[in-house]
């Protein structure tokens, strides 16, 4: 036990120094490659917020078709986890207050490069197995004409959102549980991961109806909580906000520097909303509409909800309290601790409940992208067979893993995947300009958006998209 217990800190430590090494690199990419991209696409995230919500309520195309709300629901699925109630409380213990100014300045940036990503990924989309399938891999070998990055991505997306990322979700439920009700974190390693695999047995459609029905529900619940909690504390929000911004400035005496500030809020925001990771393009395929600008605005705006809404509300929830300095918690038991504060202990139960929902919609989406890129290297059944099986192995072995570990493993797996993609969408930022451009003309003479292929010079090598 010794012998494993020296393994497992000797470990942690190596991952650690690999962390500390590569989060500067991925957070310069990030913020760059996102302000090149609000540039070139003239502030999208802005000129358009109001067409993301029109985009959202559109129907599929064709009848028995994924449509744009149901694809919204599998990124959201992916995006509304474990990072948004416990990942935020770590951005804030190590971080500090400032940490969460950074996140959101990262997502307003974000959300540009969310747009890009995904609208790119239903232009490039293909049809498969009687379903949409696309993302950075497929726009990687159609578009860049490099099948071997796109291979190498789609390993890499594979392996994070199938193992890593869903260890990481399947720990914080174990965790939250186990504060909550004192279940056995392995007991609730094994009856996650057989739930998992009735649903992702199912298919796409399986995994769109189930993240339709959850997401939204348990979003709601948490968004009307956190309201209440606000209302009963309308005279400190002030100064809370004044925390939050000086802060993140070095403007307070405690403050840890902006720095830190800006790492840790850039890293934990991309955690949760991931635009940029290349892991929401997968899921923005699969939907069915009439132009690809479509998507990329319903996904753009997943990412202002993802951030500004849901981290933002768990936030609030531990700023307006001093449980952040007053205790040792970090992770999910300072989210419970902190709205027990306000509304007493049954917050403990309910914050267990939220993050069983919400962890365990993201091990569905995130399942739904390992397999996405796992068909882009291969057809094989069997292969798909086998990697079901490894995706309900390491939900069970995520469940008892160490906290620290987890973390690190997703941060730095996390880091590969975003880089490569972050690399494409530079290059490919002005067929993203021209395919916007085109949607706009047609706004501007008052007909529907319908895209075809023809009529942008600059796309080659669509399927889906000639008539």
């Amino acid at each position: 036990m010794e012998t494993m217990d020296r393994m497992t800190i000797q470990m942690e430590k190596v991952v650690g120094q690999i962390n500390d090494f590569i989060t500067p690199i991925l957070v310069t990419v990030l913020i760059a490659v996102g302000l090149y991209l609000t540039w070139r696409t003239k502030f999208v995230q802005l000129r358009l917020f109001p067409q993301m919500f029109t985009a959202l309520r559109e129907g599929s195309t064709r009848k028995g078709e994924v449509s744009a709300f149901q694809a919204f629901c599998i990124s959201a699925a992916s995006r509304v986890g474990a990072a948004n109630i416990g990942g935020v409380a770590v951005a804030i213990v190590v971080g500090g207050p400032g940490a969460i100014f950074w996140m959101w300045v990262v997502a307003f940036i974000g959300m540009a490069t969310g747009f890009v990503e995904s609208m790119l990924a239903q232009v490039y989309k293909v049809r498969q197995d009687g379903q949409f399938r696309g993302g950075p891999a497929y726009y990687i070998e159609r578009a860049l004409g490099k099948r071997w990055l796109g291979v190498i991505f789609a390993v890499l997306v594979s392996l994070t959102f199938g193992f890593v990322f869903n260890s990481f979700q399947s720990n914080t439920i174990a965790h939250a549980l186990d504060e909550a009700f004192a279940f056995d974190p392995l007991a609730v390693g094994v009856v996650i991961a057989i739930a998992t695999g009735i649903i992702i047995f199912g298919g796409v459609r399986w995994i769109s109806t189930v993240s339709s029905i959850i997401v939204p529900v348990m979003a709601t619940l948490y968004l009307l909580i956190v309201a209440y909690v606000l209302a009963i504390n309308v005279t400190a929000i002030p100064e809370m906000f004044m925390l939050i911004v000086g802060d993140a400035f070095g403007l307070r005496e405690a403050g840890v520097g902006i720095a830190t500030g800006l790492l840790v809020g850039a890293k934990r925001g991309l955690f949760s909303n991931e635009a940029g990771m290349g892991s929401v393009p997968n899921a923005a395929a699969a939907a069915d509409v009439s132009h690809p600008v479509k998507q990329g605005l319903v996904q753009s705006l997943g990412v202002f909800f993802d951030t500004m809404m849901i981290c933002s509300a768990t936030a609030f929830i531990i700023l307006l309290t001093d449980v952040y300095q007053t205790t040792n918690l970090e992770s999910v038991a300072l989210t419970q601790a902190s709205l027990s504060h306000f509304v007493g202990d049954w917050a403990t139960v309910f914050i267990a409940i939220a993050i069983f929902f919400f962890a365990f919609s993201s091990i569905i989406g995130n399942y739904y992208y390992g397999e996405t890129n796992l068909a882009f290297m291969t057809k094989s059944k069997i292969m798909l067979l086998i990697y079901r099986f490894c995706v309900v192995i390491m939900i069970v072995l995520g469940s008892v893993m160490g906290l620290n570990l987890v973390w690190s493993m997703a941060d730095i797996f996390m880091a590969f995947t975003a880089i490569v993609n972050l690399v494409a969408l530079l290059l490919l930022a002005q067929v993203a300009v021209s395919v916007l451009n085109d949607y706009q003309k047609q706004k501007k003479q008052g007909v529907r958006p319908v895209f075809r292929s023809k009529q942008v010079p600059e796309v080659k090598r669509t399927d889906c998209w000639e008539e």
